[in-house]
């Protein structure tokens, strides 16, 4: 879907016209009329409004252009309820909701983490725990998180 169209129909699945959604992100109707016509696109600040009032990330507003991936585990986040939440509700698409909690972070080092995972993960070619640690060390290094 193009944006025009994920826009049109989050408005009209939320049972909202263009005029009163407009008044909500106080913008002009014919500002949302032209977002889904495909004439303009919203800002980045109009984004996380609409992200707030739909309940939705703005990866989702833009029809899902990026693979996200938890930058603390490395989880594909490919569902809006994968992706963590800031205090205030917005959605912070660096993190899983595992990882990132209430405006914090779950594992308070690279190691605890590797400890979640060496005891979680399955092992199915029984790699030795060794061999284990330096494999999910290798791949978390390369996170944002971590790095």
């Amino acid at each position: 879907m193009e944006i025009r169209d994920i826009l049109k129909h989050l408005r009209e699945k939320h049972h909202l016209t263009q005029e009163q959604l407009a008044e909500r992100l106080q913008v002009t109707r014919q500002a949302v009329s032209r977002w889904e016509t495909g004439e303009t696109q919203p800002n980045t600040d109009t984004l996380k409004l609409l992200s707030q009032v739909y309940d939705v990330s703005i990866n989702t507003l833009l029809g899902s252009p990026r693979q996200l991936v938890c930058q603390c585990c490395g989880m594909p986040l490919n569902e809006d309820s994968f992706i963590s939440r800031e205090p205030d509700g917005s959605y912070n698409e660096d993190y899983c909701r595992w990882c990132y909690q209430d405006g914090g972070f779950v594992y308070p080092s690279k190691e605890s983490m590797i400890d979640f995972l060496v005891e979680h993960m399955p092992n199915p070619h029984n790699e030795g725990e060794e061999t284990r640690r330096a494999q999910y060390d290798a791949y978390l290094s390369q996170l944002k998180h971590w790095k």
